[in-house]
């Protein structure tokens, strides 16, 4: 857009100097708004991680793959393993008696240092994983020693992937995953991938079907684009 403007401007025929004067003031404003969008983007700081602690995971390929990604297109990326994170299952008499698990807080300081997610979650029996539940149950509890934990998950942009061998791609999860984090205040961007067929499409610890690589890379630019107003 910035250079059809310049273009525009080379092509001003008018011989008034105060109309070509203000003419190229708004081609200065354009090109500092872009170049301030520009600074904006490349500042975003994302975490991706995956709803799986399986090791050879479909979706943790597709995690990994994300950080590649994101790094590429000059964003930063902080890949972490749920299986680094162990919590219990939520209960809120352990809660009650035992405060906040460590790793959740843990956690909960990390997402406070980004401000974007990626997540590649399976699809079981129709949800997202029982890990990736329990993860973001403890996530969303308060911390007496975060005060800003109320920001934990509001500040947030989420992208939401899924893959699997079937043809649905683990499109169903996603669906509730979207409901649970839309609930707790993320901005969930609209566009989403579900790669089916998933066998064909990864290597040994990536995603290498390029068809489904530049489906990938238009999530990270969405969600890299999206700003959230606090």
């Amino acid at each position: 857009m910035l250079s059809a403007l310049q273009q525009v401007s080379s092509n001003v025929t008018t011989e008034d100097p105060a109309q070509r004067e203000v003419f190229a003031d708004i081609i200065k404003s354009f090109r500092a708004f872009f170049i301030f969008h520009q600074v904006t983007v490349m500042a975003k700081n994302i975490l991706c991680l995956a709803g799986s602690i399986r090791q050879d995971s479909l979706n943790r390929k597709l995690a990994l793959t994300s950080v590649d990604l994101i790094q590429e297109m000059g964003g930063q990326a902080t890949w972490i393993d749920l299986a680094d994170f162990p919590m219990p299952l939520y209960n809120g008499d352990l809660e009650k008696n035992k405060g906040l698990p460590a790793e959740a807080a843990r956690l909960q300081q990390l997402l406070l240092a980004h401000d974007g997610l990626m997540l590649a979650s399976p699809e079981y029996n129709g949800f997202f994983t029982p890990l990736l539940k329990n993860t973001i149950d403890w996530l969303s509890r308060p911390n007496p020693d975060l005060p800003d934990q109320p920001r934990v998950f509001n500040h947030l942009v989420a992208g939401l992937t899924a893959t699997s061998a079937g043809k649905l791609g683990g499109l169903r999860g996603l669906i509730p995953l979207r409901t649970l984090l839309s609930g707790i205040g993320t901005t969930v961007i609209a566009t989403q991938l579900a790669i089916p067929d998933a066998m064909e499409k990864f290597d040994s610890d990536r995603l290498i079907d390029q068809a489904s690589r530049d489906q990938l890379s238009n999530v990270i630019s969405a969600v890299l684009a999206c700003h959230v107003n606090e």
